[in-house]
């Protein structure tokens, strides 16, 4: 018997095990260039093929002189400027200064700075105004005091963010190598579920969730193949599934997979595929199923928005990142206090919505009012979940819980 098969419900955290054990990286690579590298799973380590910075340097606006003449001299001669760009190439010798700007090379023979506001200018000459604070490498940044040349810069697996991209423009590269984009497909079922834009017919809601997730998966930077909403008929919910299976990496489908007389997705797929699991002790969130659908994976989420929203948060987003090849990130987990008094009964581990602010130097978690899972606009008024353990009980104001502040993903 399959523990899809089995009585009462997969604990999350055995879920997600299980999913992270069949999941593999894709291994497709591509180069891509830099200006279009944004959001792009990096798929080989990178190494630095140069000295950042290249030279030794000025790190402030000042006068550049040898240490060596420090106790020798009461004024000091300028005989040249050095600018970021345009270096001075002369030699600077006993008792003489070059002016010098920011980032600006440091001309031959001098190993300090000193900052302009420690100096008086007395017509060609400068005098030091606290030479005791002055030693070998003031105010200088030393060639390859940030990046060593050869040394390793990035992991295969980083999610380049613009600080990555501008560390690689730094090296002199116009490209990296990346894994490929993942193909997902995403689809909604149910006769009830109008497109947005068009008037709504008696019993009818818009589709909300495949909006939601194609705003995410946009985030995630993956191909997203759209098929649209399928209508609750056995041959084009087949239909549908079977070109999805043939085009994509992943499928996200949302509805269908709860026990209905009309949800025949769920006996579908058992016929297509190898479902997994079917339901998870997750509150909101229970009738979540994932398996394989050909050589696709598969992650059939609630219909309720606010369910598919949370199970495709901490369970598909993070399927999907490590199909994708990024590397493994343990999200930020906060213990705060709790703001209000809140219902729970063991069995699940519960996701409330709820609301963060300081009180008295502490962090207080404070849940929504409204914890229903068809209250989507409960998600745009929360800035974090409260996440309450698969065994807990009532929780009481004051008792320290867990908090998970909402990421990028999803605010």
């Amino acid at each position: 018997m399959g523990c899809c098969d089995a009585p009462g419900l997969m604990p999350l955290d055995e879920a997600e095990a299980m999913i992270y054990r069949q999941l593999h990286a894709i291994r497709e690579t591509e180069t891509q260039a830099l200006p279009t590298a944004l959001d792009r799973i990096l798929a080989e380590d990178i190494h630095a093929p140069i000295d950042v910075p290249g030279y030794d340097n000025s790190a402030m606006d000042g006068y550049a002189l040898r240490s060596a003449d420090l106790n020798q001299f009461p004024t000091f001669k300028q005989v040249g400027k050095s600018f970021a760009g345009h270096a001075f190439d002369g030699d600077v010798g006993r008792g003489q200064c070059v002016r010098i700007m920011t980032g600006a090379p440091m001309p031959k023979g001098t190993d300090l700075v000193v900052m302009q506001e420690d100096v008086n200018v007395e017509g060609e000459q400068i005098r030091l105004t606290h030479p005791q604070k002055l030693k070998v490498g003031t105010n200088v940044r030393r060639r390859g005091g940030d990046i060593d040349k050869g040394s390793q810069i990035l992991r295969a697996g980083v999610r380049l963010g613009p600080a990555h991209i501008g560390l690689l423009a730094s090296l002199g590269l116009a490209e990296v190598p990346v894994f490929r984009r993942l193909r997902v497909g995403l689809l909604s079922t149910g006769d009830e579920l109008c497109p947005p834009g068009t008037p709504l017919a008696s019993g009818q809601i818009y589709d909300s969730n495949r909006y939601l997730l194609s705003a995410i998966l946009t985030r995630l930077n993956v191909e997203i193949l759209d098929y649209g909403l399928i209508a609750d008929d056995p041959a084009a919910i087949r239909a549908a599934f079977e070109r999805a299976q043939s085009e994509c990496d992943l499928i996200l489908s949302s509805g269908g997979v709860s026990v209905g007389e009309a949800d025949y997705t769920r006996d579908i797929l058992g016929e297509l595929g190898d479902i997994t699991f079917w339901k998870i002790a997750m509150k909101p969130g229970k009738p979540l199923a994932f398996g394989r659908l050909g050589s696709a994976w598969f992650f059939g989420l609630p219909g309720n928005p606010v369910s598919a929203a949370l199970t495709f948060h901490q369970i598909a987003l993070p399927a999907l990142q490590r199909l994708a090849g990024e590397l493994p990130a343990t999200p930020l987990c906060l213990p705060a206090e709790l703001g209000a008094t809140t219902r729970k009964r063991p069995g699940r581990t519960d996701f409330q919505r709820g609301s963060l602010t300081t009180r008295e130097g502490k962090l207080v978690a404070t849940p929504q009012d409204e914890q229903s899972s068809g209250v989507l606009s409960s998600m745009t008024r929360a800035d974090c979940y409260i996440k309450l353990g698969q065994f807990a009980g009532n929780q009481a104001e004051g008792e320290t819980v867990e908090v998970l502040p909402f990421d990028r993903w999803i605010l």
